[in-house]
């Protein structure tokens, strides 16, 4: 995997974090590393749902990916906050 590969899954993957937060409404709990962890993961999260449920193969960087990798982030923070509160 080439640098430039890595740098574009680290934006993609702040970007997808990012937008997940400001749904679930966690941005001020939540910097810049916590956005791209959480984006990374929720890509993988919605990746796997999307292949259950019978979506179509995620692929690639673009608007599809990115709703796929917003779904799985708001997923996680989800679960992320009912453990917390347990």
């Amino acid at each position: 995997m080439s640098l430039i590969n890595i740098v574009a899954w680290l934006i993609f993957g702040a970007i997808a974090g990012w937008i997940a937060s400001k749904i679930m409404n966690r941005d001020n709990q939540m910097g810049a590393l916590g956005n791209i962890v959480v984006g990374i993961v929720g890509a993988f999260i919605g990746g796997f749902v999307m292949n259950t449920i019978g979506g179509s193969n995620v692929t690639g960087f673009n608007l599809y990916s990115l709703l796929v990798a917003i779904l799985g982030a708001v997923i996680l923070l989800f679960l992320i906050g009912v453990l917390r509160k347990v």
